[in-house]
């Protein structure tokens, strides 16, 4: 928190989101007016530097990790003040945040289980975005079913951990300093047990970062790997082996407060293909308003599941589950939604000019036709990454509806 800014605590829900909302107004001008709404998931390649410093202004101003406790460099906000802070943000169409992993989880996770050293260490330059941060979870073999992980982790003389082994899906490793990693620190263990959450630097020579190629021609997310890869032996967050405990307290707060400006964006997206099918008359199709006015009304199912189960206790993950089924296949099918809006076109790539040549991506009709192609290419991984649809669905049938285990190898 700066010198300028007050905590939360002595502000009122309404006062807090004004003068949030009067910041963003004074500040999303000149150079940072040019880069709203850019970036986010399937865009997260567009005006990075530009971002970035869009994001450290906003840390001289107090407004990073607002959430966090005072004592800790936040503002002590409240749920409720988060809520408005993430609506009022996604409201004025800033750019998509690009200390998001480092921020709403690292961060909470180390004031939750982290030493002192490793508060003091790390937090500051979270908040001031000086330190950028990629998950360390999924495996080729451990995406959904994490338990499943087999990179190794080992602490050797030299008072390191040396890490061997492989992450995929990295979002962002490419452009970030640390991960933070599980890894399997005791041997002749499998599953959850054994488990460690490690905190490693990337830019060393153990470690190498290959982007994929995605869907939409665009890379953020990874393939890491690490070959003798080191970490000092303090880096451990939590006690040894007991990494899952840990890992599970960060998923908790991945599907927090930020979330409902998740939706505020979500609804934009659909204002916007109302509009489009109204001007190109597609809006006189009945089965095409039937369309429209269902998506309405599940974002609307979306928000009330997400204020209602936002302060609850889940020990059972069944809230999570649910919340990720509504709002991944709500997403998915309003990409398909976007596609039958733009009719033929949506199957066409950026026009050419008489001589063959693409024309300027920055053609308005070419933007708005890529901007929509992406979202339906997109949204097909809304589906899968975070826990599949299945693994979802796996959950709340056993461990709220009780119902048998679905078979597994032994």
């Amino acid at each position: 928190m700066t010198e300028n800014t007050r905590p939360a605590s002595e502000m009122s829900d309404d006062e807090f989101a004004a003068e949030f909302r009067a910041w963003l107004d004074a500040n999303l001008v000149g150079e940072f007016a040019e880069i709203k709404g850019a970036g986010g998931p399937g865009s997260e390649h567009e005006f990075f530097p530009q971002r970035l410093a869009w994001e450290r202004h906003m840390a001289d101003a107090g407004w990073t990790c607002v959430g966090w406790p005072v004592e800790h460099g936040g503002r002590g906000a409240t749920l409720s003040q988060q809520v408005r802070f993430h609506e009022e943000y996604a409201k004025a169409d800033a750019p998509a945040r690009v200390s998001h992993l480092g921020e709403t989880l690292l961060g909470p996770t180390l004031i939750a289980h982290g030493t002192q050293e490793q508060k003091d260490r790390f937090l500051p330059k979270i908040i001031d975005v000086t330190e950028l941060w990629a998950q360390g979870y999924s495996e080729p073999n451990a995406g959904s079913d994490l338990a499943n992980v087999s990179t190794t982790a080992s602490l050797g003389e030299d008072g390191k951990w040396h890490l061997n082994g492989q992450k995929v899906w990295t979002s962002l490793a490419h452009l970030s300093q640390w991960a933070f990693v599980v890894a399997r620190t005791e041997e002749g263990t499998s599953r959850h047990k054994g488990l460690s959450f490690l905190l490693v630097p990337l830019d060393q020579p153990g470690v190498e970062i290959r982007p994929i190629q995605q869907l939409t021609g665009t890379s953020e997310f990874n393939e890491v790997f690490f070959d003798d890869a080191v970490t000092d032996a303090e880096m451990i967050v939590g006690e040894r082996g007991e990494g899952w405990k840990v890992a599970m307290t960060l998923l908790e707060f991945e599907r927090g407060v930020s979330t409902l400006g998740q939706q505020v964006g979500f609804a934009r997206e659909l204002e916007q293909i109302t509009q489009m099918a109204h001007a190109n008359g597609c809006a006189e199709d009945p089965s095409v308003r039937e369309r429209i006015t269902r998506a309405w009304i599940g974002l609307k199912v979306i928000r009330a599941h997400a204020l209602r189960t936002l302060a609850e206790r889940d020990s059972t993950g069944g809230n999570a589950s649910a919340a990720k089924l509504l709002w991944a296949n709500w997403h998915r099918d309003l990409g398909e939604l976007a596609m039958l809006v733009q009719g033929a076109q949506s199957l066409t790539g950026p026009t050419e000019t008489s001589e063959g040549a693409p024309n300027d991506l920055r053609d308005p009709e070419n933007v708005e036709l890529a901007l929509w192609q992406r979202l339906f290419l997109f949204t097909r991984s809304d589906t899968i990454y975070g826990g599949s649809n299945e693994i979802q669905r796996n959950i709340i049938s056993e461990r709220v509806l009780g119902l048998p285990r679905e078979a597994r190898p032994s």
